[in-house]
């Protein structure tokens, strides 16, 4: 079966690792530093907390910004169930707003339309790997005293009108899963412009530790001394991860072109087959792309996912919309909220991408799809 994403791993990645298995440091050691600064110098140079997964660093992020109950966080459905519950989780109500039928990102109108005085975060999601429309966001989120958080779990090294993912919003979070475009097996990071926030979020991950003495609140004790005046989790990156994390890095811009290139060859395929619509990308935006989401017309998606499942093309579906998950129709939401984006949903086949897909591969994949389409 050929999946829809994989990790590519090369001997180099595979001596990095070796390298620190071999060394005195295999977590809280000089590969998580190197690795943070690196991610920082990719996102406009500010403060970068690694992490666990994705999943911990949008815990993290709205830790940080310390969501609570009563506080509203607005997202988006078209996105894994993470983003919506790290917010839930601190007894935040998420409320979901409508994407863009075209993109299926987020839809700066129906953020206007979902604001509140309770509003505390407005969480949008670089879905597919483009980035969202922040210079609509920020306004929105300005006018409430708001948070503005991007999830880029699926777009780093992207850009929006020539900034880097990372500089678009107040906190941006990444994801190094396999099937992203680096990975550190499983990994996470969290970007701040703001660096009371940075702050936050580097001692919630580190499991409330304080190791400033002009903040200790108990004086006089010896070099062992540390405190927690909030609490925190441990979701701390270890050497080894980091290690494979800054190999990749490497060679972040190969597998961007690598990904683009694919992209254009699925564009220029797929352009005149009837009952198929193909990816979106804005003028003002250079997408990393993650997935390559394509849209089966006519209700005939289960079909055609089944027909190429069968014929050993893994597609994927990304994403059912989150409060289609039972543990959100068990408080309250309800399926026809956000009509676009169950369209979205009904329609989208996440067709393979990922580095080391060969043309050749593409090509089969190209004549299986056209195939189930006749």
């Amino acid at each position: 079966m050929l999946p829809y994403g994989r990790q590519s791993i090369s001997e180099a990645d595979i001596e990095a690792v070796a390298q620190v298995l071999r060394g005195d440091w295999l977590t809280t050691g000089p590969a998580v530093d190197q690795f943070e600064e690196t991610i920082s110098k990719l996102a406009g140079n500010h403060p970068a907390v690694s992490c666990t997964s994705g999943t911990a660093a949008l815990h993290i992020a709205y830790a940080a910004i310390g969501v609570e109950p009563g506080d509203e966080v607005i997202t988006t459905p078209m996105t894994f169930v993470a983003t919506a519950s790290g917010a839930s989780i601190l007894g935040a109500k998420v409320v979901f707003a409508d994407v863009e039928l075209d993109t299926g990102l987020l839809d700066p109108a129906a953020v206007e339309a979902a604001l509140s005085p309770r509003t505390r975060v407005i969480a949008a999601v670089d879905y597919a790997g483009h980035p969202a429309d922040y210079d609509a966001f920020r306004p929105l989120a300005d006018s409430v005293g708001a948070v503005l958080l991007d999830d880029a779990a699926h777009s780093i090294g992207a850009t929006y009108h020539d900034r880097p993912v990372g500089d678009l919003a107040d906190l941006t979070t990444f994801s190094f899963f396999p099937t992203k475009m680096v990975t550190t097996a499983e990994g996470g990071a969290v970007v701040s412009r703001n660096a009371e926030l940075a702050q936050r979020a580097r001692e919630f991950h580190f499991i409330g530790l304080v190791r400033d003495p002009q903040r200790f609140r108990i004086p006089d004790q010896g070099a062992w001394h540390q405190e927690v005046h909030a609490f925190g989790l441990n979701y701390r990156l270890s050497d080894v991860a980091c290690a494979l994390g800054m190999s990749q890095l490497a060679r972040l811009a190969q597998f961007k072109a690598r990904r683009a290139e694919l992209t254009a060859r699925y564009n220029d395929a797929l352009k005149d087959i009837a009952g198929l619509r193909t990816p979106v990308q804005r003028s003002d935006v250079d997408p990393a792309w993650h997935l390559y989401p394509v849209r089966i017309l006519d209700g005939r998606r289960r079909e055609v996912f089944d027909k190429l499942r069968a014929a050993g093309i893994g597609v994927q579906v990304n994403y059912m919309p989150v409060y289609w998950h039972p543990v959100y129709q068990d408080l309250g939401y309800k399926q026809g909220m956000c009509p676009n984006a169950e369209q979205f949903f009904s329609e989208e086949i996440s067709l393979p991408l990922f580095p080391d897909l060969t043309n050749e591969q593409q090509d089969q994949v190209i004549d299986a799809l056209a195939e189930a389409l006749q």
